[in-house]
């Protein structure tokens, strides 16, 4: 039995590691403006790659803080992250290649502060059945 059916989730397990991955080749190794931006037609896959791990992340993500209690703050900094990767899907992959670099390397700012939250949610969530 893998880990995802033991949790009692129907989703596959998060693969952070590969998610990391992916937006580091947006990013670069410290985040900086001055990293160089993937080949054209790099950008396209690296953009969708960034989608579907949003759209793995966000439910999860969202379940985890669920768990915790109402008045917790990484309850509150998950979901106000979530929102975010929400609005940053729906803005669309940009008009010039440099707005198109600039919306991947939003998702994937997304997709590392999600991946902080799953892996910092999954310390602290209480067992499924526990309050």
């Amino acid at each position: 039995m893998n880990a995802a059916v033991r949790n009692g989730s129907l989703t596959a397990p998060v693969d952070v590691a590969a998610m990391r991955e992916t937006a580091a080749k947006l990013l670069g190794p410290d985040d900086g403006p001055d990293a160089l931006p993937p080949a054209p037609g790099e950008l396209g896959t690296l953009t969708a790659l960034l989608c579907g791990h949003l759209q793995l992340l966000i439910p999860e993500v969202e379940a985890k803080a669920g768990r915790l209690p109402k008045d917790s703050p990484a309850r509150y900094c998950a979901r106000a992250c979530v929102g975010e990767a929400r609005r940053k899907l729906g803005v669309g992959d940009g008009s010039t290649p440099a707005v198109r670099v600039s919306v991947a390397r939003k998702l994937a700012r997304c997709v590392n502060a999600l991946c902080r939250h799953y892996e910092e949610l999954h310390d602290q969530a209480p067992a499924a059945g526990q309050p």
